[in-house]
């Protein structure tokens, strides 16, 4: 089953990207050895598209302000491309320090509910089966010891 995808970004200088993912925008990260920084996203998504041929892949991110972003990064002296909208939503490009271009948009599109969420969901679903209730129903044998954190019992 999947559990997640792992992007590369190349680059010609990869510490100075490492450095714009962690310090401007704030992902979070481990070091998997060596000062080699992997960082955690958001829910993710993939399309397939059609191409003339194969083993071309693209790497977005995406917000729910593409304006509001543009104006934040270009506080903290981040070069964006003036927001363009297209059919399926509206991009900007980042100058990362290393040269290289990342794409940020907006989608308009229709999302799917991530791979984990509905997961966690399906589980959560399984777990809920009115075993619990039927358990907290069942009378405590006098002299047995309450669950730790427990409400203590008013006797009368």
């Amino acid at each position: 089953m999947i559990v997640g995808a792992h992007s590369i970004v190349y680059s010609r200088d990869p510490e100075r990207d490492r450095a714009f993912l962690r310090d401007v925008l704030g992902l979070p990260h481990v070091d998997a050895g060596g000062g080699w920084l992997v960082f955690g996203l958001p829910p993710a998504e993939v399309a397939v598209h059609p191409a003339e041929r194969n083993d071309v892949h693209e790497f977005y991110l995406l917000t729910d302000d593409v304006a509001g972003l543009v104006s934040e990064l270009g506080q903290k002296g981040v070069e964006c491309s003036a927001p363009e909208t297209l059919r399926w939503g509206v991009i900007t490009h980042v100058k990362l320090p290393g040269g290289g271009r990342l794409g940020i948009y907006e989608p308009r599109h229709a999302r799917p509910v991530s791979a984990r969420r509905k997961a966690t969901k399906r589980s959560t679903g399984r777990r809920s089966t009115g075993r619990r209730k039927a358990q907290a129903k069942r009378p405590r044998p006098s002299g047995t010891p309450r669950r730790a954190g427990a409400a203590p019992s008013r006797k009368t």
